[in-house]
């Protein structure tokens, strides 16, 4: 018999959970794209007026990863950051429309067809 793993070990259990609370969500790439990048909504953004219940009174505003924080220091730290980097990167890339959806199902329009199909019969007969 192998060794047998030890007792208390629910720790992933608890992550798990945690990561897929309501209140931890952020906001899909779509979203950001589509709203948020937006040039008059994006001034908004970063022009919120105070939120007492927000982090940093809301004044600390990174649009891109849709994130508060405390601080213009670590505002500026996080612009540096590879998280914030790979999330640009993300954002370059065209959002996923629902077009794109039904074409990959089969179910969007081609977009030229042919005017005759000739038949490999036919075109022996014309040579």
């Amino acid at each position: 018999m192998g060794r047998l793993r030890r007792s208390r070990t629910h720790h992933a259990q608890r992550d798990v959970h945690r990561a897929a609370r309501t209140r931890a969500r952020t906001r899909d790439l779509d979203q950001i794209q589509l709203i948020d990048l937006d040039p008059k909504n994006r001034a908004a953004l970063e022009a919120q007026p105070l939120d007492y219940e927000k982090p940093g009174l809301a004044q600390h505003y990174c649009v891109e990863c849709a994130k508060y924080f405390e601080t213009d220091h670590a505002l500026r730290s996080h612009w540096k950051s590879k998280v914030h980097k790979r999330r640009c990167k993300a954002l370059r890339e065209p959002a996923y429309t629902i077009e794109e959806a039904e074409r990959a199902a089969g179910l969007g329009r081609e977009g030229k067809r042919p005017t005759s199909i000739a038949t490999p019969m036919e075109q022996e007969m014309t040579v």
